[in-house]
């Protein structure tokens, strides 16, 4: 009866963490397909690996976990580019439409107008952190996104204290810069 309660609580933490886990991963790599593999490998990573562990552990050990399938998949790209450049061919790779359930539509808010200003501050921050560099984007998202400590970002990124603070504060200061004019229209 105990490992079936471990595996529910298992099962409700990754329903939990995958929609945001899949942006994070999106963020990361600019693509659909690949992050939904990424996520997928690091869930199943967490399950085989990690699943006797205590529930409190699970949300360090699965965004290390995760933070470490996206550095993979950037040293897979890398050779793969380098392989391409190599025997001197261009990569024509399209990522598929966005996913149907992140464009629906708000049915909450009120006023369309409102609906269409959020949107588009959405789309801004979206483009904002795809342009961070990888490692502040990185530890903005866990800090602001996940709610993680500095102390677990530190140790889900296996880097200082410091080094997060850095990454965090360049990141802010970034995104201010590049969403000035939503700030300056209210």
């Amino acid at each position: 009866m105990q490992a079936q309660q471990q595996r529910n609580h298992l099962d409700h933490f990754l329903a939990r963490v995958e929609r945001r886990a899949f942006h994070l991963a999106q963020l990361a790599t600019g693509q659909t397909q690949p992050a939904l593999d990424i996520v997928q490998d690091a869930m199943l990573t967490l399950s085989k690996k990690y699943a006797h562990k205590s529930p409190s552990e699970w949300g360090p050990l699965f965004h290390r976990i995760l933070q470490n399938k996206i550095k993979d998949w950037y040293r897979h790209q890398s050779l793969s580019q380098r392989i391409i450049d190599w025997f001197g061919k261009k990569s024509s790779v399209r990522d598929e439409p966005d996913d149907v359930i992140q464009t629906a539509v708000d049915r909450q808010t009120p006023l369309p107008f409102e609906r269409l200003k959020n949107e588009d501050l959405r789309q801004a921050l979206n483009m904002a952190i795809e342009k961070l560099p990888r490692r502040q984007q990185q530890a903005f998202l866990l800090r602001h996104w996940e709610g993680f400590s500095v102390k677990q970002t530190a140790r889900v990124m296996q880097c200082s204290e410091g080094s997060v603070k850095t990454h965090v504060s360049r990141a802010t200061q970034f995104l201010k810069q590049q969403l000035e004019g939503f700030y300056h229209d209210q």
